[in-house]
């Protein structure tokens, strides 16, 4: 997908979470760009449960924020190592990064095999083989000894920052409301960033209104912050209740009888399709998934989409495009540019709705 302007001005870039912008502010405090189609209305984020409707489900992740950036060393050369997928056999997928001085990281050239990082705590990783074959950028690691890593994390780590950002932050605010704790540790590398502006009130209010709540959950690995790769395989679970939740949705009259199934999060997206069968049911499912929702392959289950602002290189595109069309998102982001909303984790939101979704004052009513 190619859209009209080819790169974000670096000044829309949010640089600090909502809450620190100001005295007062909470994480709700971004700004909530709607799509329908190719109409397009500006909005706060509070306004989200009068935007929705009763019967309305959302599918929100409970994958909990790792602390997954590491100093060490190769040799007398100071690394950075960042923890991006735990394999079944007990490996980590990691990629390395070099400091940049400025308190976040640059690209650094991977491999070769056999190369040993020392971390602290006298915990060593040593690299064995490239996660897919062709890059470099993320390898299989063996860990010593083994089963170190969660602690390693929790004693040593801090979340993965890039330059956009202005200073390291404390995990919590990487967390999501939504977040639960992981009984093997694992988690995500990078946040589900889309559902960070949720609060407990705003989702106390969304359940008085009618809107439930689908808990899947899907394990983030590193983003290819600079060569805008594919997403590659990552662990993911869509428990029996979440999956009879969406079908009740569905099969209760789909969008006559009100109800839209909306994903808060691509990672959402790519656990409930993962799941969802050529017959469109979705199934309790656990595993990995390497499924890359595209144009070509459609979506089966989701109907709108809430998410955070991409570059416009990044795969995530086609995934917006799959839900609603090249024209509705390409309309979306012209107008994100120039109503100069703010990029990245600590941004502002687009929801993506469908095109029959008509003005969120006519659905109002039935809430009251």
């Amino acid at each position: 997908m190619t859209l009209a302007v080819q790169r974000v001005p670096e000044e829309l870039s949010a640089r600090v979470p909502a809450e620190q912008r100001g005295p007062g502010r909470d994480r709700d405090d971004v700004r909530l760009l709607v799509s329908r189609g190719t109409e397009a209305t500006h909005h706060a984020f509070r306004e989200l449960p009068r935007l929705l409707r009763a019967g309305d489900l959302l599918v929100v992740n409970t994958s909990p924020t790792l602390a997954a950036a590491v100093d060490g060393r190769v040799g007398h050369a100071r690394v950075v190592v960042h923890f991006s997928t735990r394999g079944d056999d007990g490996r980590w997928a990691v990629e390395l990064r070099d400091p940049d001085g400025k308190g976040t990281t640059r690209a650094r050239a991977g491999g070769p095999a056999g190369i040993e990082v020392g971390l602290a705590g006298g915990v060593r990783l040593a690299l064995e083989e490239p996660l897919s074959p062709g890059s470099g950028r993320l390898w299989w690691a063996r860990v010593s000894p083994a089963g170190a890593v969660p602690g390693l994390l929790r004693e040593y780590g801090r979340p993965i920052r890039y330059s956009y950002t202005e200073r390291d932050q404390p995990l919590s605010v990487y967390q999501t409301v939504f977040a639960l704790p992981s009984p093997d540790g694992s988690g995500s590398a990078e946040m589900p960033s889309a559902a960070r502006p949720f609060t407990a009130g705003l989702v106390a209010e969304l359940v008085s209104r009618g809107v439930q709540f689908a808990p899947i959950t899907l394990h983030t690995g590193v983003a290819s912050a600079e060569v805008h790769e594919p997403p590659y395989p990552e662990r993911f679970a869509v428990p029996e209740e979440s999956a009879r939740l969406i079908n009740a949705v569905r099969s209760g009259g789909g969008r006559r009888a009100g109800g839209r199934v909306i994903a808060v999060g691509t990672t959402a997206v790519r656990a409930v399709e993962s799941a969802a069968g050529p017959d469109r049911v979705v199934r309790a499912r656990a595993g990995w998934t390497d499924l890359v929702v595209t144009p070509a392959r459609g979506v089966r289950v989701v109907d709108g989409l809430l998410t955070g602002l991409h570059e416009p290189e990044a795969s995530h595109l086609l995934m917006l495009e799959a839900v609603a069309g090249r024209a509705a998102i390409s309309r979306g982001y012209d107008e994100a540019l120039g109503g100069r909303y703010l990029w990245h984790e600590f941004g502002d939101v687009h929801l993506v709705l469908p095109e029959e979704s008509t003005d969120a004052e006519h659905c109002s009513g039935n809430y009251q």
